[in-house]
């Protein structure tokens, strides 16, 4: 073998099996030897990670709405790719709604290509959409390098990117299965959304309620108001369908961003007997719980919403067996003025959480508590979220061959989250004033140094993953 022309060596190493003192051996862009943590030829470079400090792969973070071209006053790449290298993150895939045009034609997938080109400080892959009368473009836009398909079962929230109803995904989900694509799918539906009564969803007709919707009094800035208006039969109903239409159709199904504790029977009935489905949560449905949202606190409001605390345990418990399979950070930003602060609003505000940058030690944080080990948070935020979408021979490992990815971080050092430090476009955050353990120190791209300790080391030199 050739000398490596970098070695990066840690007391902490996350490898595949074991956590153990380590000297990566990077040549290129690529892992090419993982030896003893002695083993570093002489002449060189050699980085060496603190003592206490945790050399662990890239993150890899699969649900990210960077909305450029079109609403980058909402986000952009140069901005969502800096809170990413800040956060650890190496690989981002990028939601393909809140964009215009969205990428669901091959020539919105090549406006999507040339607004990120040069612009991003990790590397960027892309998700394509399935809305209604699209079939006909998803083989064009698979063969030219999205990772798979997204769609909504309710209104996205954005009139360009239309939900689909049964009858399209029947029409999309054999295509699907010829290419053996995944779709992942916002999983709400709008009947049990509807029958509340309660007006918080455009594009949702209210039906009379006759006794099934809630006695609440509708006050738009208390958040049980809110969650009453999206209850979690919305989702129940939703994975059901999911299910059924992924056994029917044999197409490999991806649950995103799932809240409802009651729905995670039926996935794991449904992952036994192979069906062809996996699911993913939020870190802020890990961390927060209704019951202590305050008054007019629309910075946490999002879809699905934060359910309550005994809802927060068990999608901890879905974790630990495997139930759900990864933490993704759903990053889905806004100017702040449209989440309402002045007036409180839930009903109106837009909704949607940004996470990106403070993903790993918002994780840690939560699962160190409850005896979760970095092989578990690793495999939730690295191993698990690559496997998805078809990069597990690239990404989120440290294994020979893979790309030289990783971010140094101290397991132990805590801060307090403020708002004005974090690099995604807007500063707004649930977050805001919490204080969190892990301390991201320095992040790698392909053997690239690109974050050290507060400060961005290179030119942006992420590339486009179009396969």
């Amino acid at each position: 073998m050739t000398a490596p022309n970098l070695v990066i060596r840690a007391r902490q190493v996350v490898l595949p099996g074991s956590v153990a003192p380590a000297s990566i051996h990077i040549k290129g862009d690529v892992i090419a030897a993982i030896e003893s943590y002695d083993s570093v030829p002489e002449s060189c470079e050699l980085i060496e990670a603190d003592p206490d400090s945790i050399l662990m792969p890239g993150l890899v973070d699969t649900h990210v709405h960077v909305n450029e071209p079109g609403r980058s006053s909402w986000e952009g790449f140069a901005t969502a790719t800096r809170a990413a290298a800040a956060g650890g993150i190496t690989t981002l895939i990028d939601m393909p709604l809140n964009s215009i045009p969205p990428t669901t034609t091959l020539s919105g997938y090549e406006a999507k290509l040339l607004a990120a080109r040069d612009q991003c400080q990790v590397d960027v892959g892309f998700w394509g959409g399935v809305v209604p009368g699209n079939s006909g473009e998803l083989a064009a836009l698979f063969k030219h390098g999205v990772v798979g398909f997204k769609c909504f079962l309710i209104h996205s929230g954005v009139d360009e990117f239309p939900n689909v109803t049964e009858d399209d995904l029947r029409s999309a989900m054999p295509e699907l299965t010829r290419l053996d694509a995944l779709l992942i799918v916002h999983a709400e539906v709008p009947g049990p959304i509807s029958r509340t009564g309660i007006p918080a969803c455009p594009g949702v007709s209210k039906e009379s309620t006759a006794g099934e919707g809630t006695d609440l009094e509708v006050c738009p800035t208390r958040y049980e108001t809110f969650l009453a208006s999206r209850p979690r039969a919305a989702e129940d109903e939703a994975v059901a369908l999911m299910i059924r239409l992924s056994q029917e159709f044999g197409t490999r199904v991806h649950i995103v961003h799932h809240s409802s504790a009651d729905s995670l029977p039926a996935l794991r009935e449904a992952k036994a007997a192979g069906v062809r489905i996996t699911a993913e949560t939020c870190p802020h449905y890990l961390t927060f719980a209704a019951e202590d949202i305050p008054d007019g606190a629309t910075e946490f409001k999002c879809c699905p919403p934060i359910r309550e605390l005994e809802n927060r345990e068990q999608l901890w418990q879905a974790l630990a067996d495997d139930t759900i399979d990864m933490i993704v950070s759903d990053h889905s930003p806004c100017p702040p003025e449209m989440k309402l602060p002045e007036s409180g609003d839930f009903l109106a505000a837009w909704g949607g959480i940004s996470s990106l940058q403070l993903r790993l030690p918002i994780v840690w944080t939560e699962a160190s508590r409850r005896g979760f080990s970095l092989q578990d948070v690793t495999r939730w935020l690295c191993s698990a979220p690559a496997h998805l979408v078809g990069l597990s021979n690239r990404k989120g490992l440290i294994k020979i061959g893979c790309d030289a990815d990783f971010v140094i971080w101290n397991p132990e050092k805590e801060f307090t989250v403020e708002g004005q430090a974090l690099h995604h476009r807007h500063k707004l955050t649930p977050y805001q004033g919490d204080k969190l353990k892990g301390t991201v120190e320095k992040t790698f791209l392909r053997g690239r140094k690109i974050y050290d300790d507060g400060e961005f080391v290179v030119e942006p030199c992420g590339v486009l993953l179009t396969k």
